[in-house]
């Protein structure tokens, strides 16, 4: 026992210390350009000029997911509460990576069980893609014995902080602590 709450502590101090350490990148490198431009569920543009100079985080998901994509959206639900007040401060995104069938309607109603401050937006085929890139997140349209589909996808959440730097990755198998100081880390940006 003692011995797997010492591996679980190393792991907490590991991401701690990793995400300090990316939070000090210096000031003089230059962040990666991240625009995309898409609309939220409500039609309106929505893009990485609204975001300028404020800490925020993208997850790249579908609504038929049938298992990754809602269990990471109830589990941010649960961390943004978690932080508290904080979490007002991190602009969260979920971006659709299947234009052909997450419709806006479809993702409103989609976007009702999770944490309303999260963002769902969407755009075309080239929207999509362009987004996707901006973030280096991949997403592939996968076939499936019901002459159906499936989008195979880039699973973790991007943290990009106020300054326009990427803060690193929240992975929802790390431990609950480490998820929860990334995202303080990310407020505090």
């Amino acid at each position: 026992m003692k011995r797997r709450t010492f591996i679980g502590l190393a792991g907490v101090l590991a991401a701690i210390v990793g995400a300090t350490v990316a939070a000090q990148v210096p000031a003089t490198e230059k962040p990666k350009q991240r625009t995309f431009a898409l609309r939220t569920v409500d039609g309106k543009a929505f893009g990485s000029a609204d975001l300028a100079g404020k800490p925020y985080l993208v997850f790249f998901g579908f609504t038929h997911c049938p298992d990754v994509c809602p269990t990471a959206l109830f589990e941010l639900s649960a961390l943004l509460k978690d932080i508290g007040p904080a979490a007002d401060r991190i602009t969260p995104l979920f971006i659709s990576v299947d234009p052909e069938r997450d419709t806006a309607e479809l993702l409103k109603l989609y976007m009702t069980s999770f944490d309303p401050r999260i963002i769902a937006l969407r755009g075309d085929a080239a929207e999509t893609k362009a987004a996707a890139d901006a973030f280096s997140a991949t997403y592939k349209k996968v076939p499936t014995a019901s002459d159906s589909y499936t989008m195979d996808h880039t699973a973790g959440l991007f943290l990009i902080r106020a300054d326009g730097r990427l803060q690193g990755m929240l992975d929802m198998h790390e431990p609950r602590e480490t998820q929860l100081q990334k995202l303080k880390l990310l407020a505090a940006s």
